[in-house]
């Protein structure tokens, strides 16, 4: 099998599509009003679905718990001093800051930020 994308049930798709387009800058391949949202990011397809959209597609009613800091997406930078520069960027735009560049034990340097229903995106380096 391989990897070909990922998705993420969303409440609000407009928010989130401009989150992802606006402060992410993930390409967007989505008309509003469409169910789906595809996002691509270094090759890589991410797609947004609508949880009522989902639910009434699989004809099934699905349970979600508070998602805040259950999901993540870890994005990488160049070097350390991208992650802050990124960080920075991003927080300015209007990301949840989460949690402020650090060096880990382990030799990244990482940090935290949320989208706006609180799933995590960690942006991270481990090149000096």
């Amino acid at each position: 099998m391989k990897l070909d994308g990922f998705g993420l049930f969303v409440r609000d798709m407009k928010t989130m599509v401009e989150f992802y387009r606006d402060v992410m800058g993930f390409k967007i391949k989505w008309e509003e009003g469409k169910k789906d949202v595809y996002l691509v990011k270094d090759g890589i397809l991410f797609l947004l679905y609508g949880r009522e959209d989902f639910e009434k597609m699989s004809k099934k009613k699905f349970e979600y718990v508070n998602m805040s800091g259950h999901f993540e997406i870890a994005l990488s930078v160049d070097n350390f001093s991208e992650v802050d520069k990124t960080y920075q960027e991003l927080i300015a735009k209007g990301a949840t800051p989460v949690m402020e560049p650090e060096t880990m034990p382990w030799g990244q340097r990482t940090c935290y930020i949320a989208d706006p229903e609180g799933n995590l995106i960690e942006i991270g380096s481990f090149n000096k």
